[in-house]
């Protein structure tokens, strides 16, 4: 068999591989369904707050380059998990931004949210059921 074929082969072998990881840790995490509803519905001010976080300075390199990756992949018009795939199918970008939210309030603490949340009370309550931390 040519190398090119076998090395072209085996690279999409390995997406494919990582792609059925990926859905698997998708389908792990994903937060209760309510949480993917208030997700959505705080969509706008979620997107200013990740913005807003990944432009803090004060936050270690490692979360302000997650959160740039995560507002990369949020503006890619190809999804992860295929819309057509019944529930994680909508929700994926709801479950990727709060597994990187989870991972900032780890690192950076729950303040971090709170400095820069530009929603209200409510929705801020929100975030944090999101990012796993209610209180």
């Amino acid at each position: 068999m040519n190398i090119w074929l076998t090395t072209a082969l085996s690279a999409v072998g390995g997406l494919v591989v990582l792609w059925l990881a990926a859905l698997a840790v998708l389908a792990i995490v994903r937060p209760r369904a309510g949480l993917l509803t208030e997700a959505i519905r705080l969509l706008p001010d979620l997107l200013r707050l990740i913005s807003r976080l990944a432009r803090d300075r004060a936050l270690p390199r490692g979360v302000r380059i997650r959160l740039w990756l995560l507002l990369g992949y949020l503006a890619l018009p190809i999804d992860l998990v295929p819309d057509f795939i019944p529930v994680l199918g909508y929700a994926d970008d709801a479950i990727v931004v709060a597994v990187v939210l989870r991972s900032v309030v780890r690192v950076a603490g729950p303040q971090a949210l709170e400095r820069h949340w530009p929603g209200t009370g409510d929705g801020l309550a929100a975030v944090r059921r999101l990012a796993g931390r209610s209180h």
